[in-house]
């Protein structure tokens, strides 16, 4: 067999282990929904963002549900690690490679089921987007090449922790990371420091990139440094990833 075709194997395998655990759906396809909910019913009116909340809240709402799956791939790696299945693929002639890639892809399709359901809440809920066609396209690349980097990244987290525990807790930073961005207020609304914070941070170009693409009015300035994180992270989480693996396998 091809490295692609076991890729595609390892990709079912972990599909499965995460459409069988009820808590990894929660948290990838659910909790960001929910707190959609909290922040559009209980909290939107408290903020003045200058337009609609819900058509501001949802491209930070759509990176959290990226972020919200990450747990449970950093775990999952990790305990393939722990129990001996990487020695068994290797007896069985599986690509090295392979197993890290169809955690990366596993990740990558929850990612886009979680914001499927998410935009669709959303709709329901008042969203309306100005994008043209080429604006959503972006949107959706924009979402895989997030997916993409964070995926390797949280790859990479599994395999450096040494308990799927301490492998859970690693992608901790990387859920409340949005929180601290453009996500849910804008920077400009915040204190001394944490403005600074989240305009500097990673993810809110990212989210800004999203934001401007969904309202019709993108920026080429804000989408060049989303992409440049995106690739960043994705090319360390890779490298560390495959380092780490050929240390422990």
């Amino acid at each position: 067999m091809s490295a692609k075709s076991h890729s595609m194997v390892m990709l079912r395998r972990d599909f499965k282990h995460i459409a069988r655990n009820p808590t990894s759906v929660f948290n990838a396809v659910l909790m960001p929904i929910v707190i959609m909910l909290m922040f559009v019913y209980m909290m939107g009116d408290a903020f003045n963002v200058g337009v609609d909340y819900i058509d501001y809240a949802t491209p930070g709402l759509m990176l959290l549900a990226v972020c919200y799956g990450l747990s449970a791939t950093a775990t999952s790696v990790n305990s393939d690690m722990l129990k001996g299945i990487i020695n068994r693929f290797k007896v069985m002639d599986v690509s090295r490679g392979a197993v890290l890639t169809g955690h990366v892809i596993a990740s990558l399709l929850t990612n886009v089921v979680a914001i499927a359901a998410l935009i669709g809440v959303a709709f329901l809920l008042g969203f309306s987007p100005s994008a043209s066609f080429l604006d959503w396209l972006g949107v959706v690349g924009m979402v895989l090449l997030l997916g993409f980097a964070a995926g390797w990244l949280t790859v990479a987290l599994g395999l450096a922790a040494k308990s799927p525990e301490t492998a859970g807790l690693g992608a901790v930073p990387l859920i409340m990371l949005p929180f601290f961005s453009s996500a849910i207020v804008p920077a400009e609304k915040m204190g001394p420091g944490l403005k600074q914070f989240a305009e500097y941070q990673p993810f809110t170009p990212i989210i800004e990139t999203m934001r401007g693409l969904l309202n019709g009015t993108p920026s080429a300035g804000t989408a060049i440094a989303a992409i440049a994180w995106c690739v960043g992270i994705a090319v360390v989480g890779y490298l560390w990833a495959r380092s780490t693996f050929k240390k422990r396998a």
